[in-house]
């Protein structure tokens, strides 16, 4: 089964995270879901520099990142995936969206609202349980 390694920023932003739309996809089960944006880890590069370089190329945004937030590994029928997720606080909502279909920013009570791809849902349980609304 193919591996793969990548990064997923959990963006905050006055309260409320980013959440982005995947778009139509042969593999149904990820076929516009909902995800933190991100993605593959390169050849020679840390996690960190992927973030930052996943975030410039997705949402035309520089940012920080944060503290690690969970490291996630889950199967899905064609590929193992392992996600590093990582905290990344914004001072704007100003992004482009260059890979995704649509944007939801989402409060702490509407977290779950969204279709979240499989690999991602820990990352939204890991959040209600630390009731980020709080930090």
């Amino acid at each position: 089964m193919k591996k793969v390694e990548v990064v997923a920023a959990v963006i905050i932003n006055n309260n409320q995270i980013l959440s982005v739309q995947r778009p139509k996809h042969k593999l149904d089960y990820i076929s516009e879901k909902f995800e933190f944006p991100g993605g593959k880890i390169e050849k020679d590069e840390s996690r960190i520099e992927a973030l930052k370089r996943e975030l410039r190329e997705e949402l035309v945004i520089n940012a920080e990142v944060g503290l690690h937030l969970i490291t996630v590994k889950h199967k899905y029928p064609d590929f193992e995936l392992t996600m590093h997720a990582y905290i990344v606080e914004l001072n704007t909502r100003n992004i482009i969206l260059h890979e995704h279909i649509a944007q939801k920013w989402l409060s702490y009570d509407d977290i779950h609202t969204v279709d979240w791809a499989a690999a991602d849902i820990p990352i939204v349980n890991k959040l209600k349980m630390l009731e980020w609304k709080n930090l």
